[in-house]
């Protein structure tokens, strides 16, 4: 007589945490000696705050004694706010409950801003996000002044040699001492993230635009003469001046004033001068009543 097989089918668990996934957190914002710096994310709970007991100790008033609170999960790690008074948010959204995090995240505690990496190659994905700081501003991830340098010293070069047209905006807030002053500097972060968001719209793909430093921001115009700058900088004036500005429940208001300058490559001309000469219109277009293009 046959023997009676009996069959057991068994249910796959769950992937639960090994220890050995890689993924971190990367410094970006603010700069200083802090930036770039790489936190190893591992199969225990990290805190972020301004408590000596923190894994991650940030030193800045904006940001509460325990602030945020990233755990292992079954498929990577989350993050909850720990009541926190400022928030913590993901991709400029506040956090509300827990959140499972996405490689390429980015996470506001305070006023220090962080990206998740978790990617399959995560030391490639590290030396690409320490290039990128390189090149881009933290806070605004536009092109910084150091890109901005090198990218008008070649458009100069190549005006030059055949004669072609090159346009310099420079770029400022109004009155934004009173916003930092009246509602602290996590509103001036948020109109600055903001504001570049709604320029980057404006600006072709072919042009630069980059964040000078504060408030300062720089559109370099290639191919376009002075008549076609002065459409693209108050076509940058009109939509900053209609853009809704909302932080958290605060409406606020909001002008730039832009000075102008252009080169058509018949003359010798440097990339300072151009930057210093867009400056001074835009010192011409404070005094004269703000909100306003002076070319």
């Amino acid at each position: 007589m046959a023997e009676k097989v009996s069959e057991t089918w068994i249910t796959t668990p769950k992937k639960l945490f090994t220890g050995k996934r890689e993924a971190c957190l990367v410094h970006i914002y603010p700069t200083g000696p802090t930036m770039g710096c790489r936190y190893p994310l591992t199969d225990r709970p990290l805190v972020l705050g301004r408590g000596e007991d923190c894994d991650i100790r940030l030193s800045d008033h904006s940001v509460s004694r325990k602030h945020a609170l990233i755990e292992p999960a079954p498929d990577g790690y989350s993050i909850s706010d720990q009541q926190s008074t400022n928030g913590t948010l993901v991709n400029d959204r506040h956090l509300e409950g827990t959140r499972q995090l996405q490689d390429g995240d980015y996470l506001r505690v305070g006023n220090c801003l962080y990206r998740y990496l978790a990617g399959g190659n995560i030391e490639a994905e590290y030396h690409e996000e320490i290039y990128r700081l390189t090149i881009l501003d933290g806070l605004t991830q536009i092109h910084n002044k150091r890109y901005l340098d090198e990218f008008l010293e070649r458009e100069v070069v190549r005006s030059q040699r055949h004669h072609r047209p090159l346009s310099v905006l420079a770029l400022d807030i109004d009155k934004f001492k009173t916003i930092n002053d009246n509602l602290g500097h996590l509103c001036g972060d948020f109109v600055l993230r903001e504001l570049a968001g709604v320029i980057r719209d404006t600006v072709r793909q072919e042009d630069l635009f980059a964040r000078c430093g504060g408030e300062e921001f720089t559109v370099v115009l290639v191919e376009t003469t002075k008549d076609g700058a002065v459409v693209v900088a108050e076509r940058i004036r009109e939509a900053v001046a209609a853009h809704q500005f909302h932080f958290e429940t605060t409406p606020i208001s909001l002008t730039i004033s832009i000075g102008l300058v252009s080169t058509m490559g018949d003359l010798p001309v440097s990339a300072n001068r151009l930057r210093n000469d867009a400056d001074q219109k835009l010192y011409e277009a404070k005094r004269t009543g703000r909100n306003r293009v002076c070319s």
